[in-house]
């Protein structure tokens, strides 16, 4: 399995790099698990964006979705067509709001051509998602909108995990269990005042506790604001994971 970082940045992009966003290969499927506001560039780098197999949104916010806006015109405008509509996979309840942020666009120019680039479908949480070869699964996050993380499973290769956006209440270890990459959110470097239950971010800190629990080899950390410093949570992860710890930057590529 292969694994290319698109972005890694917070709620929204930090200088020179786009937000969630995050390429995976497998032998025979390649997906994409959330797109966010400068992230297509990226990804154009590393892969045809008419050809992906599936892209698997973990939950509603901008910052993982944005740039499935500019998917859409690229797919619509570009002078090589794509084959046939890319699948986009949302969580429950997103194609409302997609339809919703779309349609002006959609009408803008010529009705239907911006909405037919993309296979709009969602997926159900309680069951597995086959793309090609791959598997993803689910688990719920505690965030501030309905949120899943992912468990990417691809035959001959260890698994991949995606935390998304959550916090620690989400108890994510069992499911994460034996991944030998985790893509772990560490927004924070200080909890602040809000409970944990209610909480919908990890600290660095806590992403690394993930990632020991889990028994990950490889920690990649991402969802990060460069005014809080990268070495700082970097730090604080290698304080509780004594594994390798990557921090997300664009065209950082991991196999295993």
């Amino acid at each position: 399995m292969k694994l290319a970082v698109l972005g890694g940045s917070a709620a929204s992009p930090n200088t020179g790099q786009g937000c969630a966003g995050f390429l995976v290969e497998t032998a025979s499927a390649t997906i994409v698990l959330d797109l966010g506001p400068g992230t297509l560039p990226e990804l154009r780098r590393h892969a045809d964006f008419r050809t992906l197999d599936a892209v698997v949104v973990s939950h509603m916010h901008v910052d993982h979705v944005l740039d499935l806006l500019a998917l859409r015109h690229a797919l619509a405008y570009n002078p090589i067509p794509a084959p046939a509509p890319v699948p986009v996979w949302l969580p429950p309840g997103g194609i409302d709001i997609l339809d919703k942020v779309s349609a002006p666009f959609d009408a803008c120019d010529e009705p239907g051509r911006f909405a037919s680039t993309v296979r709009v479908a969602e997926y159900d949480p309680s069951r597995p998602l086959p793309i090609g070869d791959a598997v993803v699964t689910f688990a719920p996050a505690i965030h501030y909108v309905p949120a899943w993380a992912m468990r990417v499973h691809a035959p001959g290769s260890a698994d991949l995990g995606y935390t998304g956006d959550t916090g620690p209440a989400a108890n994510l270890a069992a499911f994460f269990a034996g991944v030998d990459v985790l893509i772990a959110e560490s927004t924070l470097l200080e909890p602040g005042d809000t409970p944990v239950a209610e909480r919908g971010s990890l600290t660095a800190a806590e992403a690394g506790e993930l990632a020991d629990a889990a028994a990950a080899r490889t920690l990649l950390l991402t969802h990060m604001w460069e005014e809080l410093g990268f070495a700082n949570a970097r730090a604080q992860a290698a304080s509780r994971f004594s594994g390798r710890i990557e921090v997300a930057t664009p065209g950082l590529t991991v196999r295993w």
